[in-house]
């Protein structure tokens, strides 16, 4: 898909993700990480969620996945629910802004993570403003960006809930950082 390709080549983009639509950029790119955060007016402290097709992927972040921590990934995942992990010392401070942790999901929607597999890890907040309620249709998206993103992808109307965000401590206990999606912890 050429979205995918111009993703991955670190072009900023919106899509439809399986909550909302994203604002999103390939999680290896600086420039482009840095161009979401200013065209949302990210508060610079707050790290991205980043979309991943599948939890194989987490070793590029330097994440420890013990049989423990993959069985309760296993839980959550695909689905509607970030999980906030450590990740390793050599990961870039323009990901994690100084936490040393990421948030990841591994979304359930098939069109999404075969984006995700050609696009590679992407950063993906809610399309919109900070402080503005998130995009639910293209036209809203347009509206907050106009032609500052290289590409929209139409996905119709997403009525989704934004993801639940939940943290594991280094017992692998889970505790809710944001409601979203109800789940079971």
């Amino acid at each position: 898909m050429k979205e995918a390709k111009m993703s991955k080549q670190g072009s900023v983009g919106v899509i439809p993700t399986d909550t909302l639509y994203g604002i999103v950029a390939s999680a290896f790119s600086e420039e482009a990480v840095e161009r979401v955060y200013t065209l949302k007016k990210r508060t610079p402290a707050k790290p991205c969620i980043i979309l991943i097709p599948s939890s194989a992927y987490l070793v590029q972040f330097g994440v420890v996945l013990t049989a423990e921590r993959q069985n309760l990934l296993s839980r959550y995942w695909p689905g509607p629910v970030s999980v906030v992990l450590p990740c390793g010392d050599d990961v870039p401070e323009y990901l994690h802004r100084g936490t040393h942790t990421l948030s990841f999901r591994v979304p359930d929607n098939a069109a999404l993570t075969q984006f995700l597999r050609e696009s590679g890890p992407l950063i993906a907040p809610s399309a919109n403003p900070e402080g503005m309620p998130p995009a639910k249709t293209i036209e809203e998206a347009k509206k907050y960006f106009g032609d500052q993103v290289d590409f929209y992808l139409d996905g119709g109307t997403c009525t989704g809930m934004p993801s639940t965000v939940i943290a594991l401590d280094e017992n692998n206990t889970p505790t809710i950082i944001r409601e979203g999606r109800p789940i079971k912890l």
